[in-house]
């Protein structure tokens, strides 16, 4: 993708807030994120080229800590409970306040405008504001990314406020603790604090999508992979995390839809996302080559070690967590879907990994007993 030569409008700036911000990045290249977060020494190249950075203090999503606004939209229509966190609205402002007065204090910051839903029906526009360049690197690649002739006129129906670095005074933010992840239905806005975690970001549009598209557009909104054969046949693949969804649907044989987020609309099956977020724990050329080979120039490696004395990630340390990551575009998969949308599916896969025996590697349900396994599974989720 080529650079944009337009420039994000200044009045949308002031609109946020961000007319004091030093110094807006906007719709920057992976090449030109990389070497902005180089040159802030917050992140290095490992020996295929990919950038590797740590997240800080959180390496993974914090589900106590999300929260949604409960106002006139959400309060009827949300089941409130120990994922679905409510947050009165007049802490929102109070957040939404700091957090734009942080980035607005930064001497950078960089704006990216992408979209989710690879179905053209259902698209919702995304503005991302980010402190670090790293996570806009991640929202280039995990998002789908508009043609510079749609950047002309594009329109934000949702924004993203990243501020990692911003930590929230709990009593006053009405927060558990310093870091939070916020949704507000009503300002069509995500805030996140406190935490650089990468798929607070990925999840936050995750979980709107899963509101309103059932809600409003009567798609069933998914948490699974899904890859289609040569004779258009879709498979889906349900499963809690590390439970082998990416893996699976990275199939050298079939052609790869997404690994992680699907709508199901009356026709078809829909990617939300434009990338990929893999756990590369214990990676290996061998048992996931296609994953293995996408780690390379634009692709975000999150929280791994070298060897001694290399710039070769050791895939098997999970020291610093055993959630490592690497996040990179659809593309980077040889034999991905373009336009990543697949037929009704034929064949749909729940995946579990199962301690203690009670099924069988292998099981054929009956259309009960996968009704029974996929609410059970939604009821381990962070769902709405």
């Amino acid at each position: 993708m080529s650079v944009p030569t337009i420039l994000i409008p200044f009045e949308q700036l002031v609109a946020l807030g961000l007319k004091h911000s030093d110094q807006v990045h906007y719709q920057l290249s992976p090449e030109e994120l990389i070497q902005d977060t180089l040159r802030l020494g917050e992140g290095v190249l490992n020996d295929t080229g990919a950038l590797v950075i740590r997240t800080g203090e959180f390496t993974g999503r914090c589900p106590k800590d999300k929260f949604i606004v409960k106002d006139a939209i959400t309060a009827g229509t949300i089941h409130w409970n120990e994922f679905n966190l409510p947050l009165e609205e007049k802490y929102f402002h109070i957040i939404k306040r700091k957090v734009v007065d942080y980035l607005a204090a930064c001497p950078e910051i960089w704006v990216r405008d992408a979209y989710a839903c690879a179905d053209p029906r259902y698209q919702m526009n995304i503005r991302i504001v980010n402190e670090k360049p790293w996570i806009n690197l991640f929202a280039y690649n995990m998002f789908l990314r508009p043609t510079e002739e749609e950047l002309e006129d594009f329109t934000p129906e949702w924004t993203i406020l990243s501020a990692p670095g911003l930590k929230l005074d709990q009593s006053e933010c009405g927060t558990r603790q310093s870091n939070a992840a916020v949704i507000s239905f009503t300002y069509k806005t995500i805030l996140i604090a406190g935490t650089g975690y990468t798929g607070e970001t990925k999840k936050g549009i995750f979980t709107l999508l899963n509101y309103i598209l059932p809600l409003e557009k009567k798609v069933l909104s998914m948490h699974c992979s899904a890859n289609i054969g040569k004779k258009g046949d879709t498979a889906l693949f349900f499963g809690l995390s590390g439970t082998g969804k990416t893996t699976l649907s990275a199939d050298g044989n079939r052609k790869l839809i997404g690994d992680d987020e699907h709508g199901w609309t009356a026709d078809n099956i829909f990617n939300f996302e434009g990338g990929c977020y893999a756990k590369c724990i214990n990676l290996t050329s061998e048992k996931e080559p296609e994953i293995f080979q996408a780690i390379r120039p634009g692709a975000l490696v999150e929280n791994t070690n070298f060897f001694p004395g290399t710039t070769r990630i050791n895939f098997d340390d999970g020291s610093i967590t055993e959630n490592t990551r690497v996040s990179y575009p659809l593309g980077y998969i040889s034999n991905a879907q373009e336009p990543s949308v697949g037929a009704i599916p034929q064949n749909i896969f729940f995946l579990t990994c199962d301690a203690y025996g009670v099924l069988p590697p292998i099981s054929k349900l009956t259309t009960a007993q996968a009704m029974r396994s996929e609410e059970r599974r939604v009821g381990k989720e962070c769902t709405i």
